[in-house]
Parts: C-alpha cells; structure tokens; sequence
C-alpha cells in the first residue's frame, strides 16, 4: 500500500503537523521514522495516504510547519520525493 512519510523536526513538531492535517481533514499518524531515512538519529514522521499529500503540504506551509523531507513509500521500499 502506498503512502508518504512526511519527516518532522521533532516530536513536538509531529504532534503540531498531526494537529493541523486533522483540522483540515487529512487522517494521519505519528510514528518514529525508519532509521535509514534520516540522519538526525531519533526523527518522528508523519504518514499519509498517498493521495492526501497534495492538500496536506499547503496547510502545514501555511501553519509554518514544513516538513524536512518527504519519502513515497511504493513497491515495498521509500523513496525521496520533493516537498
């Protein structure tokens, strides 16, 4: 199944992502992200359906929360896409 991890700076930040997808509607869930996909050691990320990045990245950009990466998860392995 397809879906996007969006990586946040924090834990806080996770929670304050969460919080702004669901006020606009986009179910989604906080999980520590994949050790291979970040450098920063303890990382949480955000995931998404995969049709809900679109409106997603508009409501964190507006709440001042962009995300440090975004990873597709597709065919059983992630792969970094533009945010």
């Amino acid at each position: 199944m397809e879906h996007y991890l969006i990586l946040a700076r924090s834990v806080t930040y996770a929670q304050r992502m969460q919080s702004t997808l669901e006020r606009a509607g986009i179910r989604c869930a906080i999980f520590r992200a994949p050790r291979d996909l970040t450098d920063l050691g303890c990382a949480y990320a955000v995931r998404l359906a995969a049709g809900d990045l679109a409106p997603a990245l508009p409501a964190l950009h507006r709440a001042s929360l962009d995300p440090v990466r975004v990873f597709l998860f597709q065919r059983g392995a992630y792969r970094e896409v533009g945010s």
